[in-house]
C-alpha cells in the first residue's frame, strides 16, 4: 500500500528559477528508499518539500500526498500535526538541528508532549526509554545532558530516539551519518534499520554515500541537477548503472568500499630522508572545572608518540574522533607545543627553538572545514595572497596567486570573487592554493574530503596527488575514511586514545591488520556490494 506519492514536483525560486524539476515517485509502508546526488543536485530540497520546511522564497507546484492527504499547500499550523507525528526528518548536523540550550531528554519528550498528550513526567520517561533503545549508555544521565555534553555519535542517536517517539509512517534521514567515523556509522546504521524494521516504518534515505545507501536501503533514485535520472532495486542501479551520471558516481566509490578486496598499492613513494622526527611525543590538555574545589579533569591527547616521516611520501593518520589525530599533526608542524618528547622537522628543533616563523614557510595546514578556515570578507585572491603577506615574502603577488588558481583548476576570475560564491570543493580548492602560497615543502591536510560527494572527493584526492608531485611535497593526510586513506598515502598510523596501535605500509595494515582496533575499523566500512558492516 502507497504510504508517499510524490507527483509532478517542482520547486522554484521567487524569480521561477527550476532547482527540482517534475520529480515522480511512491513510496509503501515499511520500504526503505535511497536518494542519492552530488551537493545541489536538489536532494533535500525534495525532503524539506515534504517537510514543508522550504526556506522563504521557494515554492512547491505538484502533489505531495502522505496517507491519502495532499500536503502541497497546506499551512505551517496544518502540516505541525504531521511533522515528528506520522513523519519525521532526522537531519543532517543534529548539533544545528537540536536546541543547545534545551536538555537532550526534554528535547526528545517534545514531540511526545505535542501529539501524545503525555505529562511531562510521562514523556521524559518514555524519553529516557527511546535513548536506552538506541543503544545511549546511561540514558538517564545522557537525558539531563545538553547537546554539545554528548559525543557526534551521541547527537545523532538522540535525532534518531526524538524522530521516532511517535512512532511515524515515514521517516526521512538526510545524511544521517556523512561527519562520523566508521564506527560509529555502523553503530548509528544499525540503530536506525532496526528501529525501523521494528516500527515497519518507511525510510527516505537521503545520502551522497553510495556504500551507505548500499547497506540500508532496497531501492533507489538517482537525481542530477534537479531531476530524477535513474531508478530501480538499489544492487540493480548500482551493479549496471544506465544512466551516465549514475555511473560516474560509482565509479568514483574509492576500492575498499567496493567489495572489501583491497588491492596491492604500487612501491611506496618518497625516500630514506627523513624530514619529521617526533620522539615520545605526549600532549595533555585540562578539562574545564565542572564543580567547585572539585580537581580539574585532563585529557592525554597525544601519549608517546614515535614516527618518522619521510621526505616525498604521503603519511596517513587514521582513527576515531577524539584518538589525537589533530593534535599530533598540530604538534609536528609547531602550531602546538608538547609537554615531554622531541619533534624535529627538516632541522628545527621544535622543542628548543622559539622563533617558529621559519617553520611557517616550511609547512602549512589545510583544514577540514574550507568555509570556516576562509575569510567571508575577502575576496579568493586576498585569501590565497595572505600567507604571502603575513610572511613578508616579497615579488609579485599578484602572478603567484594567478598561478596558484590555476593550478588547482579553479576558473580565471576567482581571484574577484567571495568564498559563498563557491561549492564545497571549490573552496577546498581555494584553502589549497592557500596552502601552498608559501612554497612549502610539507602540507597537513586534516579531512580535506570528509564532508565532500565522492565524486568530488575524487577530483580533490587527484588534485592532492598531482599537486604533491608538482610541488615536491611531503603531504600528512588525516582522516578516519580508511578508503580515502588506503587510496592515497604511502605509509599509515593508527591510533588510538592518544597512541599509536598499528603502523606500517598503508595497502598491508588495511589489508591483514594486525590489532583488534585496526579491524574493527576495517570491518566497520560500508561496502557497495550491500554487505552490512559487522
Amino acid at each position: 500500500m502507497t504510504l508517499l506519492s510524490v507527483e509532478n514536483l517542482f520547486v522554484s525560486t521567487s524569480s521561477g528559477l527550476p532547482l527540482v524539476q517534475d520529480v515522480t515517485f511512491d513510496i509503501a509502508r515499511g520500504d526503505r528508499v535511497g536518494l542519492i546526488g552530488e551537493s545541489g543536485s536538489g536532494k533535500t530540497l525534495i525532503a524539506l518539500s515534504i517537510m514543508g520546511l522550504l526556506a522563504d522564497g521557494l515554492s512547491t507546484s505538484g502533489r505531495i500526498v502522505l496517507d491519502g492527504e495532499d500536503l502541497c499547500g497546506k499551512s505551517d499550523r496544518a502540516l505541525t500535526v504531521h511533522r515528528g507525528n506520522s513523519m519525521s526528518m532526522i537531519f543532517q548536523e543534529p548539533m544545528t538541528a537540536m536546541n543547545a540550550v534545551m536538555r537532550v531528554g526534554r528535547q526528545v519528550a517534545e514531540p511526545l508532549r505535542i501529539h501524545r498528550d503525555l505529562s511531562a513526567q510521562e514523556a521524559d520517561l518514555k524519553a529516557t526509554e527511546l535513548l536506552a533503545a538506541v543503544g545511549i549508555d546511561e540514558p538517564e544521565s545522557r537525558a539531563r545532558a545538553y547537546p554539545h555534553e554528548l559525543s557526534g555519535g551521541q547527537r545523532q542517536r538522540a535525532m534518531i530516539a526524538m524522530a521516532l517517539a511517535c512512532g511515524p509512517s515515514l521517516v526521512i534521514a538526510d545524511e544521517p551519518t556523512t561527519a562520523l567515523d566508521v564506527t560509529v556509522q555502523a553503530q548509528v546504521l544499525k540503530v536506525l534499520r532496526s528501529r525501523l524494521l521494528a516500527s515497519d516504518a518507511a525510510l527516505l534515505l537521503i545520502t551522497h554515500d553510495l556504500p551507505v545507501v548500499a547497506g540500508i536501503t532496497e531501492e533507489l533514485l538517482v537525481i542530477d541537477r534537479g531531476r530524477i535520472v535513474d531508478r530501480g532495486p538499489t544492487r540493480g542501479v548500482f551493479d549496471e548503472p544506465h544512466h551516465p551520471y549514475t555511473k560516474r558516481l560509482v565509479d568514483a566509490v574509492p576500492p575498499m568500499s567496493r567489495s572489501g578486496v583491497v588491492p596491492r598499492k604500487q612501491a611506496v613513494a618518497g625516500s630514506e630522508d627523513v624530514i619529521i622526527t617526533a620522539r615520545d611525543v605526549s600532549r595533555t590538555y585540562s578539562l574545564r572545572r565542572r564543580r567547585f574545589r572539585q580537581p580539574t579533569p585532563t585529557i592525554r591527547a597525544v601519549d608517546g608518540v614515535d614516527l618518522d616521516i619521510r621526505r616525498g611520501e604521503t603519511f596517513g593518520i587514521v582513527g576515531e574522533s577524539g584518538s589525537g589525530k589533530t593534535t599530533l599533526a598540530r604538534l609536528l608542524i609547531g602550531l602546538n607545543r608538547p609537554d615531554s618528547g622531541s619533534i624535529e622537522v627538516d632541522g628545527i628543533d621544535l622543542v628548543a627553538t622559539r622563533d617558529l616563523r621559519p617553520l611557517r614557510h616550511l609547512a602549512q595546514m589545510v583544514f577540514q572545514d574550507p568555509m570556516g578556515s576562509l575569510d567571508p570578507r575577502l575576496r579568493v585572491g586576498e585569501i590565497i595572497a595572505e600567507p604571502l603577506r603575513s610572511l613578508k615574502i616579497g615579488g609579485d603577488h599578484r602572478a603567484r596567486v594567478r598561478e596558484l588558481v590555476d593550478a588547482v583548476s579553479l576558473p580565471s576570475d576567482s581571484v574577484d570573487r567571495y568564498p559563498h560564491e563557491f561549492s564545497g570543493g571549490q573552496r577546498q580548492r581555494i584553502a589549497i592554493a592557500r596552502a601552498l602560497a608559501p612554497e612549502p615543502r610539507i602540507l597537513v591536510a586534516d579531512e580535506p574530503v570528509s564532508a565532500l560527494d565522492m565524486s568530488v572527493q575524487t577530483v580533490t584526492l587527484d588534485l592532492l596527488a598531482r599537486l604533491k608531485d608538482e610541488f615536491d611535497l611531503t603531504m600528512i593526510f588525516i582522516s578516519h575514511d580508511l578508503s580515502v586513506v588506503h587510496r592515497i598515502c604511502d605509509r599509515v598510523i593508527v591510533m588510538e586514545s592518544g597512541r599509536v596501535v598499528e603502523r606500517g605500509v598503508a595497502d598491508e595494515v588495511f589489508r591483514s591488520p594486525t590489532q583488534s582496533y585496526t579491524r574493527q575499523l576495517v570491518s566497520s566500512i560500508p561496502r557497495l556490494d550491500g554487505t552490512f558492516p559487522d
